[in-house]
């Protein structure tokens, strides 16, 4: 049989866009779908539509929800393009400035991008001074322990907080999740979060987002701020997330 479509597309792939009908249809469903709803939508055989959501998860593209009956875009696709120039421009346009903010303000910090159910770090700073608290780029720190973390849910809109609720396989996280929407709701009024680490006693960390044009964190500065004596350079925390914030709108697309 020929693969070419005289009468419309000129090469055809049914496989291929039996995958991306499904990609586009979860894209649209916030909420997920079940596979008979999917079967439906879709007008294909159930047979044919198992098949193809088996290999979409084994591949990660999608993720059934914890009772195994919901399925959910994850956020495969969102890696992989940040693995595309836009993430390292982003990378490359933000590390001389947080390389500013650690002398000038001699604390650490760093920058995550969201990944499925994490955050990764992505740029990290550290002031050049004897003491310091870093996190290592690459660390993956978890979305609903850390500052990063709760900053990035904090500023994601409805849809892509779903996304992330479909990507947690474990049933304490998703009410762990639902218990947080006060505290993330007072986060986006405020504009950043300050809070104690989860990590480390004596740690505050600062979290401030990289905002894209609709006002979702495309990632998140994080400033672990150690106290430091008075008199010396930022020797308040308002000083430092003042800085932060400055590093912050100068990334942001908004």
């Amino acid at each position: 049989m020929s693969d070419v479509d005289v009468s419309g597309d000129r090469y055809r792939a049914p496989a291929l866009d039996k995958g991306l009908d499904i990609l586009e249809l979860l894209s649209e469903q916030p909420s997920g779908l079940t596979r008979a709803e999917i079967v439906k939508a879709m007008g294909r055989s159930p047979s044919e539509i198992y098949r193809m959501l088996e290999r979409l998860v084994a591949r990660d593209y999608v993720v059934r929800s914890s009772g195994g009956d919901r399925y959910f875009l994850s956020m495969k696709l969102f890696v992989l393009a940040n693995r595309h120039p836009p993430l390292r421009r982003l990378v490359a346009q933000a590390t001389p400035k947080l390389d500013v903010f650690s002398r000038d303000s001699r604390q650490s910090c760093h920058l995550v991008v969201p990944e499925r159910a994490a955050a990764v770090v992505v740029a990290q700073a550290s002031p050049m001074d004897s003491w310091e608290f870093r996190v290592r780029v690459g660390a993956r720190l978890d979305l609903l322990d850390t500052g990063s973390g709760h900053a990035l849910l904090a500023f994601q809109s409805p849809e892509r907080r779903a996304e992330t609720l479909g990507s947690l396989s474990d049933p304490d996280a998703h009410k762990r999740l639902a218990a947080m929407t006060a505290e993330l709701d007072q986060v986006r009024a405020a504009g950043f979060r300050i809070g104690d680490s989860g990590q480390l006693l004596g740690v505050r960390d600062i979290s401030v987002p990289v905002l894209d044009p609709n006002g979702d964190a495309i990632a998140v500065l994080t400033c672990p701020y150690l106290g430091r004596p008075a008199g010396e350079a930022c020797d308040t925390i308002e000083e430092a997330l003042a800085r932060l914030q400055g590093v912050a709108r100068e990334l942001s697309l908004s």
